[in-house]
């Protein structure tokens, strides 16, 4: 017997600064509904950023994609309906006006999960690809497009520091090696 219960990912576009509503909003709506069986995650993707205020380290979750929500489902039914309708929410992405909501790819929904980050450590054991001093260009993040040069190599994490003119002032940077090409 096949299982027509196939989930894909997608992505809920919401009102900035309310995705953590939003998900607690399209959960209940769900399990009130008694459609757990076709809404099987919703996810805000968060990265956790720790500051130091008054000689404090603080640690707090800051959303990584703000106004996005990312949710599991199978979109059957009035499911799509239901969470178009939750308060904060604005649509699906990548869907054509009255369009069906567009699944995300498995490579996005890794890159996203960041499980490359995670596999890249596991099984990328080769030589570094970049070298100190050595000008790279940023292919991934907000300073898409930047150029900038290797400082430092954290070959145990697979990051690199990398130092970027900004506006005219020299910047540093922390990015993985996927998010950086040799120029």
């Amino acid at each position: 017997m096949a299982d027509n219960n196939v989930k894909k990912w997608y992505v809920v576009r919401a009102v900035s600064g309310q995705e953590n509503k939003v998900k607690a909003y399209i959960e209940t709506e769900i399990a009130r509904l008694g459609m757990g069986d076709y809404v099987s995650q919703v996810l805000v993707p968060t990265e956790k950023v720790v500051t130091v205020k008054e000689g404090k380290k603080m640690s707090k979750d800051k959303v990584y994609f703000p106004g996005y929500v990312m949710i599991e489902a199978n979109l059957v039914g009035e499911i799509p309906h239901i969470i178009k309708s939750i308060t904060s929410v604005i649509g699906f992405l990548g869907e054509i006006k009255g369009g069906e909501p567009v699944p995300l790819r498995l490579s996005e929904v890794n890159r996203m999960l960041g499980k490359v980050d995670e596999l890249a450590v596991n099984t990328d054991t080769r030589a570094i690809p970049f070298s100190l001093g050595e000008t790279i260009k940023v292919i991934d993040g907000p300073f898409n497009g930047f150029n900038g040069t290797v400082e430092k190599i954290n070959d145990e994490k697979r990051k690199l520091e990398v130092m970027v003119k900004i506006f005219g002032r020299k910047t540093p940077l922390e990015l993985s090696f996927m998010q950086v090409e040799k120029v």
